[in-house]
């Protein structure tokens, strides 16, 4: 078991937050002197502050800045073919 306090700020992570959970992808978006607001990017993407203390099941990788570049890039074209959807109706 992990803890988010091993998270850094501004870093993308791939964690499974429980054992029998899916991947998800976060974001630690800002930290205080006892919790973190934490980004999830599923569908529709949330947001949460956790405690430092507060477990995670595994935290599988930091992704590198390329990995993010790539990942950003297919992201935003299903988000945009999303919203052109909504603006053609």
């Amino acid at each position: 078991m992990y803890t988010y306090d091993l998270l850094e700020t501004g870093c993308f992570y791939l964690v499974k937050e429980k054992e029998d959970s899916p991947i998800t992808l976060i974001r630690v978006a800002v930290e205080s002197d006892h919790c973190l607001f934490i980004q999830h990017y599923d569908d529709p993407m949330e947001t949460a502050w956790k405690l430092k203390k507060d477990t995670l099941f595994d935290i599988i990788e930091c992704l590198s800045d390329e990995a993010i570049k790539a990942w950003e890039a297919h992201f935003m074209n299903g988000q945009d073919a999303f919203f052109r959807g909504e603006e053609e109706e």
